[in-house]
């Protein structure tokens, strides 16, 4: 194992252990290298990595936190790695969204309240009549992020958030070659939102396969 990442295992190692909670404040460095037997190049080396992804915060003449752990930031750097995907791979995260899509819409019905069920119809009803493709999936990635919050489950919203990236270009292209298709998104779209506004998650879980399976079918066809 490479110094850098033996030096990453042992910070890990205390966060896990809970020795190093949420929100703690990570030792001086040269009192944290002396313990753990490492120099103090590869600690700060383990840091930065670890900063990276969002589980230490290093707050200049401060010192180095551990971050809350929060799914949404912790998944936050999994958004920043599928936006590398290549076009061959896009289906696959059709694939991954048409399998966690669906559960959390279904759970929306049951978990979200009132005051959710308004604001989901809100943003339902901000797409303008003729939009632009920007304004359409703008407004898809709202309606469906603002679902995915709603399922209740905080690891589930994030990851869905977290596929947002590299399905946007799939999305536009849509917009710009397939006739039909803002008509279709907002049918598709309010036929989810009476699901969930009725409290049927069985229904809602189906219009939400149909949804995502059907721009995965189009995008299989394009390609």
């Amino acid at each position: 194992m490479a110094v850098t990442d033996a030096a990453i295992d042992k910070i890990k190692g205390m966060i896990v252990s809970g020795e190093l909670a949420p929100g703690a404040r990570l030792p001086k460095e040269a009192d944290l290298a002396e313990r753990l037997g490492l120099s103090r190049n590869s600690l700060r080396e383990a840091v930065r990595a670890l900063a990276l992804i969002n589980v230490l915060d290093v707050r200049q003449g401060d010192g180095t936190y551990v971050t809350s752990l929060e799914p949404r930031l912790l998944l936050d750097a999994l958004s920043f790695v599928v936006d590398f995907h290549r076009d061959d791979t896009v289906l696959e995260f059709f694939q991954v969204r048409r399998i966690l899509e669906p559960s959390a819409t279904g759970m929306a019905a049951t978990n979200m309240d009132d005051a959710d069920i308004v604001e989901l119809k809100a943003i339902l009803d901000a797409l303008p009549e003729d939009p632009s493709i920007e304004e359409l999936v703008a407004n898809d990635l709202r309606f469906h992020q603002f679902i995915a919050k709603g399922s209740g489950n905080t690891v589930l919203s994030s990851l869905i958030e977290s596929l947002s990236g590299p399905t946007t270009r799939a999305r536009i292209w849509r917009g710009l070659t397939q006739e039909g298709a803002t008509a279709k998104t907002r049918e598709q779209h309010t036929a989810i939102y009476e699901a969930i506004a009725a409290r049927q998650p069985d229904i809602a879980r189906a219009w939400a396969t149909v949804h995502v399976a059907g721009v995965e079918e189009w995008l299989r066809r394009a390609l």
